[in-house]
């Protein structure tokens, strides 16, 4: 059995910026124990990262600029819900914004965290199939390059440099393998 949550004794805003906040907090553990501890808050509501697939075997990347590494790096087209949009509507624009495709089958495919001990952000990974051209303004300072990988070598993707989102990773290596376990098994005689 878990122990019960710690008790916040305060918990107040450090500073707050265009996206996001950053919380601290007071907590007193269940065997008395008290800790400072501070959090960086995003969204409320929520953000979406897309395992798009022109094909059965392929899935688009996109090569943008991370601030975070002041370098291009590969990953997967993502983005924040918008209000008032579900899940699968911001997964539908966010892929028209950033690869200029839209799907006309989009489903969940998991929810991923990043760093919950310091975030609290949740990332809904969503796979969309039965592509079709179209493009929307999007909010990229340039504009995106666009590549195609096969989804069964991804070994060949983490051997590269600018391929290293830990999301991204993990979304790819869980849609391959769904997609594995639904394609029919060739006959054994």
């Amino acid at each position: 059995m878990y122990p019960s949550k710690p008790r916040i004794l305060s918990q107040r805003e450090v500073t707050r910026s265009r996206l996001f906040r950053v919380e601290e907090l007071e907590l007193r553990f269940g065997n008395g124990e008290e800790r400072h501890f501070e959090r960086l808050m995003g969204s409320d509501q929520g953000a979406v990262m897309i395992v798009a697939m022109p094909d059965p075997e392929h899935v688009l990347l996109i090569r943008e600029y991370a601030a975070g590494f002041e370098d291009y790096v590969l990953t997967l087209p993502k983005g924040l819900v918008d209000p008032g949009e579900d899940i699968v509507t911001a997964a539908n624009r966010e892929l028209m914004e950033e690869c200029g495709f839209g799907a006309n089958n989009i489903e969940p495919l998991v929810e991923l965290s990043l760093a919950p001990n310091y975030m609290c952000h949740r990332m809904q990974v969503m796979l969309a199939s039965d592509l079709y051209p179209q493009r929307l303004p999007g909010d990229e300072p340039e504009p995106l390059i666009v590549e195609t990988h096969a989804i069964d070598e991804l070994p060949a993707l983490l051997a590269r440099e600018d391929f290293h989102e830990a999301r991204a990773i993990a979304a790819l290596y869980i849609a391959r393998d769904r997609l594995r376990a639904e394609r029919p098994h060739p006959l054994t005689w």
